[in-house]
C-alpha cells in the first residue's frame, strides 16, 4: 500500500499504522544490533547513548501506534504481510550499506520521519470517517514525527561534531 494513496477506511489506516510499527521495530533492532556488536573503541559514550535512546524511543513509538490500531474498527493485517511490505518499501538497505553507524542511524531516522509525514498528509487529504478521533490521531502521529525530526537533528549534530 502506498502512503500517497488516499486512506478510505479504518482497515487502510490500520495497515499504515502497522507498517509504522514494523518500521519502528527495524529502527530499534538496528540500533540495538550496533550497540551489541561494536566494541567500546568503535562505539563511544555519545554514540552508545544516542543508539540506546533511539531504541527506547522506537519502542515507545511502537506502543503508541499499537494503541491507535487497537482503537480502530479494523482487523489487523498479519505481521508477515506487513513485514514484507516494509522490507520491499523501506528495508532495501542494511546496516552494512552505510559508512558507519551514524549514517545508518541517520537513514533510519529520516525514513521514519518521511513515513509519518506522508501518513499525516494522507490522513489530512482523506475525507473518510475513521472510528478514532482524527484530531487525536494526527496529533499522536505529528508528535512521533517531531521526535523523529529531533532524532535526525541529534544524529546530524553528532556527525558534524566529529
Amino acid at each position: 500500500m502506498s502512503v500517497t494513496r488516499q486512506i478510505r477506511s479504518d482497515h487502510q489506516l490500520a495497515r499504515l499504522l502497522q507498517i509504522g510499527m514494523v518500521l519502528e521495530e527495524v529502527v530499534e533492532a538496528r540500533a540495538a544490533k550496533h550497540v551489541q556488536e561494536l566494541d567500546d573503541e568503535a562505539l563511544d559514550d555519545e554514540v552508545r547513548a544516542l543508539l540506546e535512546h533511539a531504541a527506547e524511543e522506537s519502542a515507545d513509538h511502537r506502543r503508541r501506534l499499537e494503541a491507535l490500531v487497537a482503537e480502530l474498527d479494523a482487523e489487523s493485517v498479519p505481521f508477515d504481510q506487513i513485514e514484507a511490505l516494509v522490507e520491499a518499501q523501506y528495508g532495501q538497505t542494511k546496516p552494512e550499506d552505510f559508512d558507519g553507524v551514524l549514517y545508518d542511524q541517520l537513514y533510519n531516522e529520516e525514513t521514519a520521519y518521511k513515513f509519518y509525514d506522508d501518513v499525516i498528509d494522507a490522513i489530512e487529504a482523506s475525507e473518510a470517517r475513521f472510528s478514532i478521533d482524527r484530531g487525536r490521531l494526527v496529533e499522536t502521529l505529528a508528535s512521533i514525527r517531531e521526535e523523529e525530526a529531533d532524532g535526525v537533528k541529534e544524529v546530524t549534530d553528532l556527525m558534524e561534531a566529529r
